[in-house]
């Protein structure tokens, strides 16, 4: 195991760098002009120099990006172009907001979409099949913007069951903390049941259908037993896989949820800081997504190992 851990933590680290070259060579082409966009339309070719020379900008690509990255391993991404606020200081301000609606929105994505996806292959072929079924498809193709207004306009305004916008950090009241984001958990996580719904039934259909599953049932074992030490935790990989690499988009993906439901988190920070041009608060953004999908993929290698002891660390099986 450890030998393992250690090749997977370089080659992620060679991923990291890898990303972040593309992420500071990306940042700059896109177009427009940072020390325009700081120094305002009316600024003179002295002002902008002077802008650009404080920003670093005047320098070499390579001269930029070895600061840039030598910065950013001791956590200093720079100041925001745009409010002059450190970029650490913004993150840590709004990455908390994000993390929260995130993992919020996967609980509430597995234990849909697990229940559906059981429910689902053991009465094939019956009613509660369909009606999983249905739900996985409404949940795949109906857009979250859109959900999330009809879910403002009947359950927050209509019913007043959740609050239509806001965020309350849950150090100040946990409860009401929790029930701002309920709902846009809720929106965000659709999508992401409707796929573990899907890739849990497959899973558990085949496994229902193996010979040890078989034999299990030969010794007369309850069927509770039988699914739920035989078949789901052998079904579990899928999910585990497909919630590692969900985990990463809903980060970087709830730009959308938060616009709607009002939440001051990552996805606010990333738009504002596109149409700004912030050059340091985009990559210092991407970078820490980039971060936060290699960590993830780190640990769902080590979870495959926990939940089937069949596979083996070292790639042989």
């Amino acid at each position: 195991m450890g030998r393992y851990l250690f090749t997977r933590t370089w080659q992620s680290l060679i991923t990291l760098l890898l990303a972040s070259l593309v992420v500071f060579l990306g940042v700059r082409a896109l177009p427009g002009d940072p020390a325009l966009a700081m120094a305002g339309e009316e600024a003179d070719p002295a002002q902008l120099a002077a802008v650009r020379a404080d920003l670093g900008l005047d320098q070499p690509v390579l001269v930029q990006y070895w600061r840039f990255l030598t910065n950013a391993l001791r956590g200093d991404f720079g100041d925001s172009v745009r409010t002059g606020t450190p970029v650490t200081e913004m993150i840590g301000t709004t990455l908390p907001v994000t993390i929260q609606l995130s993992v919020y929105a996967l609980v509430v994505a597995v234990l849909f979409g697990m229940v559906a996806g059981v429910v689902a292959a053991v009465f094939r072929g019956r009613w509660p099949e369909w009606t999983a079924n249905g739900f996985a498809l409404v949940a795949l193709s109906v857009p979250n913007f859109w959900l999330g207004i009809l879910a403002i306009l009947y359950l927050a305004v209509g019913l007043g069951w959740f609050p239509a916008s806001g965020y309350v950090s849950p150090f100040e009241d946990p409860l009401r903390g929790l029930l701002h984001l309920t709902l846009p958990a809720i929106i965000l996580g659709t999508a992401i049941a409707g796929v573990v719904m899907r890739q849990t039934r497959a899973s558990m259909l085949e496994t229902l259908s193996a010979d040890y599953v078989r034999t299990a049932r030969a010794k007369g074992l309850g069927r509770g037993t039988v699914l739920v030490r035989y078949a789901l935790r052998n079904s579990l990989i899928t999910v585990v896989t497909i919630v590692g690499l969900q985990l990463g988009g809903l980060i970087s993906g709830a730009v959308v949820t938060e616009r709607i439901f009002g939440l001051p988190g990552f996805g606010k920070l990333t738009l504002d800081s596109v149409f700004s041009r912030d050059y340091p608060v985009i990559q210092a953004v991407v970078l820490v997504v980039t971060a936060a999908y290699i960590l993830i993929n780190l640990a769902v290698d080590v979870l495959y190992t926990l939940i089937d002891p069949r596979i083996r660390v070292g790639g042989k099986a």
